[in-house]
C-alpha cells in the first residue's frame, strides 16, 4: 500500500510542488481513511473543515490506488474547479499517469444538429441573440470539448442556449446527421476510458436509472466513487428520482414542431398550426394557476375547474399533435422525434395525476410566465440502498458540513446507511483569534412584523465598523429585497443584490469594490469562496429553517408523525443546522483570513434548540455586545487581535449558550 506520507509529509511531493503547501495533519489522517475506504470496499463518511485539504486528501488515495475512481460533485462549479485545477497539480505533484476525464450533463455541451438548425430556420432572432448565435457558431469551429462553459461572451441566461444545445426528450441519439461530431458522445467516450471521472450527483443519478432501465450506463465500472459536496446528495436524488414536466418542455416541443416542420414538412404547415395551438394552451394553462408565484400542492388546485379545464386541454392537443405526428414522422428524424415527445409528455402528465401514493407528493409551482407538475418522492433510502448494493465500489462521501451536534445520523438517516465507518476532523484555522461570533440583544422573535426591520437596523453599525465587506445572508427573497431597499439609504457602501446581474458576475463585482455589501439568498450560503480582507463580515438574517408553506417538506413531515417520529427533531431541525453550517463557513475561508459572524436571531438563547445550532458552529468568541465587534474591526485595522475586555464590569456579556 502506497505510503502517504510521501505525498502529505513536510519534505513530500506536494510540498516539493506546490507553493505555499502546508503540512496537515488532518489531511493526512483523512486520505488515510479515504486509501483504507478504496482497498476495503468500505463506506467513510468524512466530515472535513474548512481549510482541511479535503480535495487534495480524496484526490491523492484515488490516484495512487491504481483503481478507476468516480468523484462526483455537487456543483459544476466544483467539477470545473476539480479537474482544470486541483487534479491537474495533484497529478503533476506524483508524477502518476492516468487517464482523466470531466463529463457534464447533455445541456452542458454544444449539440451541432440544433446549432445548425437554430440559425437555419429559426426566425425572429432580436439583435442581441442574432450576435450571440455567430459567437456560438465562431466558437464551434475551434472547440475540442464543446463544453458552453468556455463561452464568455453570451450570458448564462440567454435564450439561445436551448436552442444550441439538448435534452433527452429532443436529442435524435443515433439518427441524428450529425452524431459522428457530437460532442456529448465523446465526452461520454472519454469517460469510459478513464482513469478518474469527475462528474456530478445528477449525472451519477442519472447512470444508476440508466442500468435498472436496462439502457446501458454512462460511467465505467469503478472501484471507489467519491461524493464530494455530499450534504446534498440526498436531496439531488429526490429531484431527479422524481418525475417532472415544465411549460418550458411543452413550449420547447411546440418549437420544435415548427422548425422540423419548416425543415422536412413544408407541405403540411397544420403541424406548425397545432405547435402554435399548444403554445396557447399551455398559456391558458399558465393564467388558470393564478397571476402570483406559487409552489404548492397539487390538492390546493386540483378540484378548481378552470385549472382542469385548462390542463384536459393541453393534453387534447398533445394527443392530436401525436396523431399527427405520427404520420409525418416518415419525413425526417426530428419530427420522429417531435412525435415520441408529444406522446411522452402526455405519459407523463397522465403519470402525475394518477393518485398519490405515501411514497411521493404531487406539488405545482408557478413563475412569472412559467410553471412546472412535479411528483417527487419523499424518502431515497430504499433507492440508494440498491445503488450501493450493486455498485460493490467503495463509497467515500465528504463535505464541511455532515454532523450535527458531531453526530452523522441525520446524513446516514437520509441515505439509508448502517455499516459506514464515521470521522470527522476539526478546521485547522485558529477561530478563536481570527474571528468573533456576534449575536445583538434585544431583537424581537423572527415572526413578528418587524423583525426584518430590526434586524436591518442592528446590521447598519456592524456594517460600518466593518467598512462593508460583508455577504448578508437571508432565507428569503422577501426578507433580502426589504433589506436592500432600507440599506440603500443607510450605508455609504456599494451594494450587490442577488439576481441584479449573474452570481459570478456579482462575485467578482463583490471582490473588486473591496467595501461591498452582496446580499443573496439560498445559493450564496455555500460554494462561496472569498479570500482575503474583501470578505470580513457575514450577516444571516434567521435560522434557516425550511419554509414551512413548503409541500414537499410538510408531506415528509406527515409521513414522520404518521409513523411516530419526531419531525422537528429528526428533520427539521439537524437540517437547518447543516444549512446554517454552510452560511457560517463562507467567512473565513484561508488562516489569513479574519471577521465577524452576526447571526440576528434570538431564538438561539431562547430556544431549548438553540444550543444544537451554538453546538455545531466553530469555536469561535462569541459576544452579544456592539462595542466588542468595533473593537474588534479597529483591532483588525490595526493589525491586532482584538483583547476580550473581561475586566471591565460594564462590558459583561450575557451567556450564549
Amino acid at each position: 500500500m502506497y505510503d502517504l506520507t510521501r505525498a502529505f509529509g513536510a519534505e513530500g511531493l506536494l510540498a516539493s510542488s506546490l507553493s505555499g503547501y502546508r503540512p496537515r495533519t488532518a489531511q493526512l489522517e483523512m486520505a488515510q481513511a479515504v486509501q483504507h475506504a478504496i482497498d476495503q470496499r468500505a463506506c467513510l463518511v468524512a466530515e472535513a473543515g474548512t481549510g482541511t485539504g479535503k480535495t487534495f486528501a480524496y484526490l491523492v488515495p484515488a490516484l495512487v490506488s491504481g483503481e478507476r475512481v468516480i468523484v462526483s460533485t455537487g456543483t459544476k462549479n466544483l467539477q470545473d474547479q476539480l479537474f482544470h485545477k486541483d487534479l491537474p497539480l495533484v497529478r503533476k505533484a506524483l508524477a502518476v499517469p492516468l487517464k482523466a476525464a470531466l463529463l457534464k450533463g447533455r445541456n452542458n455541451y454544444l449539440c451541432l444538429y440544433r446549432m445548425e438548425t437554430a440559425g437555419g430556420f429559426r426566425a425572429g432572432y432580436g439583435k442581441t441573440e442574432a450576435a450571440a448565435l455567430q459567437s456560438i457558431t465562431r466558437w464551434s469551429r475551434y472547440t475540442q470539448s464543446g463544453d458552453v462553459a468556455e463561452v464568455t461572451d453570451v450570458a448564462e441566461a440567454s435564450p439561445l442556449w436551448p436552442a444550441v444545445t439538448s435534452t433527452a426528450d429532443n436529442c435524435l441519439g443515433q439518427d441524428c446527421p450529425k452524431f459522428n461530431d457530437c460532442f456529448l458522445v465523446k465526452a461520454r467516450r472519454r469517460a469510459q476510458e478513464a482513469d478518474l471521472v469527475v462528474i456530478n450527483h445528477h449525472l451519477l443519478w442519472a447512470d444508476w436509472l440508466l442500468k435498472t432501465d436496462g439502457f446501458g450506463e454512462l460511467l465505467p465500472e469503478a472501484a471507489a466513487i467519491v461524493v464530494d459536496e455530499a450534504h446534498q446528495f440526498a436531496e439531488t436524488a429526490t429531484q431527479f428520482l422524481g418525475l417532472s414536466v415544465t411549460s418550458r418542455q411543452l413550449n420547447e416541443l411546440a418549437d420544435d414542431i415548427a422548425t422540423e416542420q419548416l425543415k422536412d414538412a413544408r407541405d403540411q404547415p397544420e403541424l406548425t398550426r397545432a405547435a402554435e395551438k399548444l403554445e396557447h394552451r399551455v398559456a391558458d394553462l399558465r393564467l388558470a394557476l393564478g397571476l402570483e408565484g406559487r409552489r404548492e400542492a397539487w390538492r390546493a388546485v386540483e378540484g378548481e375547474d378552470e385549472v382542469i379545464r385548462a390542463l384536459d386541454g393541453v393534453r387534447a392537443q398533445l394527443e392530436g399533435l401525436a396523431i399527427d405526428l405520427k404520420g409525418a414522422a416518415v419525413r425526417g428524424k426530428g419530427l420522429e422525434s417531435c412525435w415520441k415527445r408529444s406522446v411522452d409528455l402526455n405519459a407523463a402528465l397522465g403519470e402525475f395525476l394518477a393518485d398519490e401514493d405515501n411514497g411521493s407528493v404531487r406539488w405545482f409551482e408557478t413563475h412569472k410566465r412559467s410553471f412546472s407538475f412535479n411528483r417527487t418522492p419523499l424518502d431515497i433510502a430504499g433507492e440508494f440502498a440498491k445503488f450501493h448494493g450493486n455498485s460493490r465500489a467503495a463509497w467515500i462521501f465528504t463535505s464541511a458540513t455532515l454532523s450535527v451536534s458531531a453526530r452523522f445520523d441525520h446524513f446516514a438517516q437520509s441515505l439509508g446507511l448502517k455499516d459506514a465507518v464515521t470521522r470527522s476532523w476539526d478546521s485547522p484555522f485558529d477561530y478563536s483569534n481570527q474571528s468573533l461570533f456576534y449575536l445583538p440583544q434585544d431583537l424581537p422573535e423572527p415572526g413578528s412584523a418587524e423583525y426584518n426591520q430590526a434586524a436591518v437596523e442592528a446590521a447598519v453599525p456592524v456594517l460600518e465598523a466593518s467598512g462593508g465587506r460583508a455577504f448578508m445572508l437571508f432565507t428569503s427573497r422577501q426578507a433580502m429585497l426589504e433589506a436592500a431597499d432600507r440599506l440603500a439609504e443607510r450605508v455609504p457602501f456599494p451594494l450587490f443584490v442577488q439576481g441584479d446581474r449573474p452570481k459570478a458576475a456579482l462575485l467578482e463585482a463583490f471582490r473588486q469594490a473591496g467595501n461591498g455589501v452582496l446580499l443573496g439568498t439560498a445559493s450564496f450560503w455555500e460554494g462561496v469562496d472569498v479570500r482575503g480582507p474583501a470578505l470580513s463580515c457575514v450577516i444571516i438574517d434567521k435560522l434557516p429553517f425550511a419554509s414551512p408553506g413548503d409541500p414537499v417538506l410538510n408531506a415528509r413531515l406527515e409521513t414522520m408523525k404518521r409513523r411516530g417520529e419526531n419531525p422537528f427533531g429528526r428533520y427539521q431541525l439537524p437540517a437547518a443546522v447543516i444549512a446554517l453550517k454552510q452560511g457560517v463557513g463562507r467567512l473565513i475561508r484561508s488562516s489569513d483570513d479574519r471577521g465577524v459572524l452576526m447571526l440576528c436571531d434570538p431564538r438561539l438563547v431562547s430556544k431549548s434548540y438553540g444550543k444544537v445550532f451554538l453546538n455545531s458552529l466553530p469555536p469561535m468568541r462569541r459576544t452579544r455586545l456592539l462595542r466588542r465587534v468595533q473593537a474588534f474591526f479597529a483591532a483588525e485595522a490595526a493589525g491586532e487581535v482584538a483583547a476580550i475586555d473581561s475586566q471591565d464590569p460594564q462590558a459583561r456579556d450575557p451567556a450564549i449558550g
